[in-house]
């Protein structure tokens, strides 16, 4: 990743995370803005599994795949925001958000919700990113 493109912090002046994320992103000025739909547990043959945790996997397959359609990878990605309509399974969560942003994670933000778009859907992840 291109270091003067996306850049993350966590200023030591307030609380450290309570997650796997970063407190600031800074973009920079000569980048192109990416803003992607929802992306959803849906699978490459256009199922969604009933399971949770395998739609979360499958939405985060998804967002690396649409992020290369661009090319651009998971170093790019500034902001996610994440909507679920039942609790999240943490262990599993942050065991494929590692796998996909490692050490330096995007800004994130994370609301429960009554319902998403289509009643199997559980959880979606709206994704920024700059490049």
């Amino acid at each position: 990743m291109n270091k003067k493109i996306v850049q993350r912090h966590n200023p030591e002046i307030i609380a450290k995370p309570v997650g796997k994320y970063s407190h600031v992103t800074k973009i920079s000025r000569n980048a192109e803005m990416y803003v992607f739909s929802g992306q959803i547990g849906m699978d490459q043959n256009g199922q969604i599994p009933a399971d949770f945790n395998q739609q979360v996997t499958n939405t985060m397959k998804n967002i690396v795949d649409i992020l290369a359609s661009q090319h651009l990878t998971p170093d790019h990605v500034v902001k996610i925001n994440i909507w679920a309509v039942e609790k999240i399974d943490w262990d599993h969560f942050y065991e494929v958000w590692d796998q996909v942003f490692g050490q330096t994670p995007p800004s994130m933000t994370i609301a429960y919700v009554k319902e998403l778009g289509l009643p199997e859907i559980q959880i979606e992840l709206d994704v920024w990113a700059a490049g």
